[in-house]
């Protein structure tokens, strides 16, 4: 959501933020002012029959007193009149009010004026690179390296199918050793995230109400994105959403400020623009696992210092695994909605050639503070200000097992484990 006093005082300034997502996109802001004035009139009026109700009331018990019928019967049929009139002006109220938010609920965050504009990921700038990636001469993709390791009774490591027969496409079934080295990146990701960089482990719902999804930006606009329920909970499509909502509706004290959340969950997204694209594999799936980062900060100032900070969390889980990547800085058309700035880590897969998304990390200013009413108190006593958030992957587990499975292959078909994540393996330092 945003101030409609900000967007009444500086609209030039809304309008051109919104252009620089998508061109044309500004206009809106005409409709905005159109609806804010049709409340406003309606509001005013519902107030000034409100007041001439009032005083005529007061009248007409006058009138009685004196004895005058006549002018109480004219009295009360003002207040008749004031009551008919405030309930049509209430009713205009509403409906423009409802018409205003939902079309503010419907629109994207403004990005900062340091994001480069562009309308796809071909406008995205790097920052900078990490590593060099291995030589592999004819490298396999992570699904035939997967579906050729064999565990009990023959069956493959990675087993698309057996998912398939259950749940359809877009699923997979991990077994014996690939099981374990999913399960260990999860826990070397966290145990890094809240030794070394203080983050605060939750274990959070990933079933939520839908104030939850319009609390961080995914409702209205991304509904299609979601799976619901037959009982009105939503599946989350990341612990981006329960652990922000940690703070919904809350007034926090400065001195509790910045707070550092992290969870491994299950993530869960129906895919609905993705058709054609990785059908093969773990890449884009209906079902994967994240460990997710999540900050509350105080204000813009430092919510710029913690997006640099919670990126460089997320890199040094890249460094560890010893694993190529660069970071981007998204431009206005490939940013996600909620955001003002994000930056991508980029993993390089050897059977892609190419460099594939593992994080994104977002700094939203007080986008989702707003819409989900989370404030501060600066002061003691001090008038609440809208909190700052941000959230990123810290990372997304399969596609690290992807990017593991892909740099750490060998000639023979086997993988070599890396070596941090070797004690996580109980020592296992290849899988065959």
């Amino acid at each position: 959501m945003f101030d409609i006093r900000a967007i009444r005082d500086n609209p030039d300034a809304f309008r051109n933020a919104w252009n620089r997502r998508k061109s044309g996109l500004g206009s809106v802001v005409d409709d905005i002012l159109n609806l804010d004035a049709r409340w406003r009139e309606a509001t005013t009026t519902k107030q000034d029959a409100e007041s001439a109700r009032n005083a005529s009331s007061k009248l007409i018990g006058q009138a009685k007193a004196q004895k005058d019928e006549a002018r109480a019967a004219e009295l009360m049929a003002l207040v008749a009149d004031a009551k008919t009139a405030i309930e049509k002006a209430g009713e205009d109220e509403e409906k423009a009010r409802k018409a205003l938010d939902d079309l503010l609920m419907d629109l994207p965050n403004l990005p900062l004026d340091e994001v480069p504009e562009g309308s796809d990921e071909h406008g995205n700038v790097e920052q900078h690179k990490w590593g060099q990636p291995r030589l592999i001469n004819d490298p396999r993709d992570h699904a035939d390296l997967g579906e050729a390791l064999k565990g009990q009774g023959g069956f493959p490591l990675m087993d698309f199918e057996a998912a398939a027969r259950m749940s359809g496409a877009r699923f997979v079934a991990l077994r014996g050793k690939l099981t374990r080295l999913e399960r260990a990146l999860a826990n070397f990701m966290l145990d890094l995230q809240t030794t070394e960089h203080g983050y605060e482990e939750m274990s959070v719902p990933v079933l939520v109400r839908a104030q939850a999804l319009y609390g961080t930006g995914q409702l209205p606009k991304f509904a299609e994105d979601l799976f619901r329920t037959t009982v009105d909970h939503w599946l989350t499509p990341t612990a981006e959403v329960s652990l922000t909502n940690l703070v919904r509706e809350q007034i926090l004290e400065a001195a509790q400020l910045p707070l550092r959340f992290t969870a491994h969950t299950p993530c869960f997204r129906s895919e609905a623009g993705s058709a054609g694209r990785d059908t093969k594999g773990m890449i884009r799936q209906h079902q994967f696992n994240k460990v997710e980062l999540v900050s509350i900060v105080a204000n813009e100032e430092e919510g710029l210092k913690e997006l640099e900070r919670m990126t460089g969390c997320a890199e040094e889980v890249l460094r560890r695994l010893e694993l190529p990547f660069r970071r981007m800085l998204l431009c206005t058309g490939d940013m996600g909605a909620g955001a003002r700035k994000t930056y991508d880590l980029e993993v390089w897969l050897p059977s892609q050639n190419t460099y594939r998304e593992i994080s994104s990390c977002s700094y939203c200013g007080d986008f989702q503070a707003r819409r989900m009413d989370a404030r501060y108190r600066p002061e003691p006593k001090a008038k609440p200000e809208y909190v700052h958030t941000l959230n990123g992957s810290g990372l997304a587990v399969g596609r690290t097992l992807v990017a593991v499975l892909e740099n750490y292959q060998n000639t023979d078909g086997s993988v070599t484990v890396p070596r941090a994540l070797v004690p996580y393996m109980g020592g296992v330092t290849q899988i065959k």
